[in-house]
């Protein structure tokens, strides 16, 4: 059988269904056997650097894996980035890169790169070294990267095996199952949890991959226990719950850290504890404090902060014993509520002046706000990296468990659009809306025309400053450069609204808030791509040092010149 063809019939019946991707003469082949088919679909993207944020938005957004196929050279390294971020966020794809053929390995043959350049990149690098071992060896692709903890799988398949027949070697691998937890550290951990009188439960982007947020709500009402998240974990408990308290990022609050700082046992779930969102282990987990972790890799634990207790175990499976085990135990209370109150209070007075911004040019706090009332419950919101996302992060609730994507720690920029793109491609019958800066957008503004070629129903809402605000923040603070040293819009003010036009997007622009609400609903019923440019102010705080330096006083001015 033609390999080409085999390949994309063990991907079809691996529930691989869609293939990002950018056709080149040496994937021909591979397109050729997609063409016609109705149980697969190619996306073809503009830039290979937004093909793996693709397939990363679909599977962040639904749970299912895709995968992509990218030229060798050029193309492998500009799909490099979003391999590591699939990397950092423990985010399952098979990336089909058609390599050089053996006999030129060695050779500088067109585009060619050593296959091990991948390796620090990906869960695993599967090079082919013969035609009949391909699906084999896809097979095993397949299987490592849904093997939790989860990740992307780079299988490098020469493109000249792709157009030949062959007898092919066949496999099928049992994707192994998350282990559970040890009975004896779930009694430990009841034990713990049983005397604590502050407990506080923080979860991570593992809580939504294993389906958690129901065990997860269960555990906090019984314990009475506030709940934040990381950047990953936003989502997985409902942010209009009493018991939510924030998200813990570059924005933290006092308040929160308080929160956390203040507990005296903490149950740290699916997360690895990454120096990003512990702002470099800044919050006080050790000493006093009982610290319960939760995760799927044994490299994580005793990473940054020294547990009490270790559990390297699903997070679905964890919460559920735990709550078993106190369901019959006294518990010493937590006034989880109160406590939680008292952190969203703190968080809304520090962005009130902030959010009452009405008149042009908006803060990001306002506008996300605006958009916030348009935006359906169970829509998908996708945030890209820069100082918009954290403001979005801070001021921007979402309900569910898969209704937020936004990189964890790599934060790379340009992310949202093609996650989006990925995401919409997946669900179809499910809202999208992509939060973006101007900045970051144009990092692949590229694919606007891809949403309008695929006919992908699905809004962008650009904040734009014409800055690197949170660059030029920075300069301005730290270093001897002026304020607005990374701004445009006096050489070169940027109108994303033309750009999208046009690409053949549908363009709104908005500048107060009821506009903002009525345009983003208005983009969110459209049929096919819409965006709405929102201008906002390149004066404004950043939500880093607001959040933490905030002196009390009603100013929506403050940062201004």
């Amino acid at each position: 059988m033609e390999v080409a063809k085999a390949l994309v019939d063990r991907l079809v019946t691996g529930s691989i269904t869609t293939v990002f991707g950018i056709p080149g003469k040496q994937t021909l082949p591979l397109n050729e056997a997609i063409d016609g088919r109705d149980d697969i679909r190619f996306v073809m993207a503009r830039h290979e650097t937004a093909v793996t944020h693709q397939a990363w938005g679909h599977a962040e957004a639904t749970g299912e894996m895709a995968a992509t196929v990218v030229v060798p050279g050029p193309g492998d390294l500009n799909a490099a980035n979003g391999l590591k971020n699939a990397l950092n966020d423990c985010t399952p794809m098979v990336h089909i890169a058609v390599e050089t053929e053996p006999a030129i390995r060695g050779g500088d043959g067109i585009h060619e790169t050593p296959p091990q350049t991948y390796d620090p990149l990906v869960k695993a690098n599967l090079t082919v070294d013969t035609a009949p071992s391909v699906i084999a060896e896809l097979e095993r692709a397949i299987t490592i990267a849904r093997t939790p903890p989860k990740g992307p799988v780079r299988i490098g398949v020469p493109k000249n095996f792709l157009p030949t027949g062959a007898d092919l070697a066949a496999s099928r691998r049992a994707v192994p199952e998350s282990p559970a937890p040890v009975p004896a550290a779930i009694d430990e951990s009841a034990d713990l949890l049983m005397t604590a009188t502050s407990p506080l439960l923080i979860a991570g982007g593992g809580v939504r991959t294993s389906g958690a947020s129901p065990q997860l709500r269960g555990l906090a009402e019984r314990l009475d226990a506030p709940v934040a998240t990381t950047y990953k974990g936003k989502g997985t408990f409902p942010e209009d719950h009493p018991l939510f308290t924030g998200v813990l990022c570059g924005g933290a609050s006092e308040a929160l850290t308080a929160c956390v700082n203040d507990a005296d046992t903490v149950v740290a779930v699916g997360s690895d504890l990454d120096a990003v969102w512990t702002q470099h282990w800044a919050y006080d987990l050790d000493d006093d404090t009982d610290l319960i972790h939760v995760t799927l890799s044994p490299a994580d634990t005793g990473r940054g902060y020294q547990p009490s207790l270790a559990l390297v175990a699903d997070a679905k499976q964890t919460l559920e014993r735990l709550d078993t085990a106190l369901a019959d135990r006294p518990l010493s209370g937590g006034e989880g509520r109160s406590r939680a109150a008292t952190v969203r209070d703190d968080i809304q007075a520090r962005t009130a002046a902030l959010r009452s911004v009405s008149e042009p040019p908006l803060t990001s706090v306002s506008a996300l706000a605006a958009v916030r009332q348009a935006v359906p419950r169970e829509a998908i919101v996708t945030a890209d990296a820069g100082g918009s996302r954290i403001w979005t992060l801070v001021t921007f609730p979402v309900y569910e468990p898969r209704g937020f994507v936004t990189p964890g720690s790599w934060a790379t920029m340009g992310t949202s659009l093609p996650a989006a793109i990925g995401a919409a491609a997946a669900e179809p019958d499910r809202d999208v809306v992509a939060l973006a800066g101007e900045g970051g957008l144009m990092m692949s503004i590229h694919e606007l025309h891809s949403a309008a070629s695929e006919g992908l129903d699905l809004a962008v809402v650009v904040f734009n400053n014409d800055d690197y605000a949170i660059i030029s923040e920075e300069a301005d603070r730290s270093y001897r450069m002026a304020a607005g040293e990374y701004s445009w819009s006096d050489d070169a003010p940027l109108s994303v609204s033309n750009v999208a036009e046009g690409m053949g997007v549908k363009a709104l622009t908005a500048r107060r808030p009821a506009a903002v609400t009525d345009a983003v609903e208005r983009a969110i019923t459209h049929p096919g791509p819409a965006l709405v440019e929102v201008p906002t102010d390149s004066h404004e705080p950043q939500a880093s040092s607001h959040m933490r330096d905030w002196p009390g006083e009603a100013r929506p001015d403050a940062g201004r010149e």
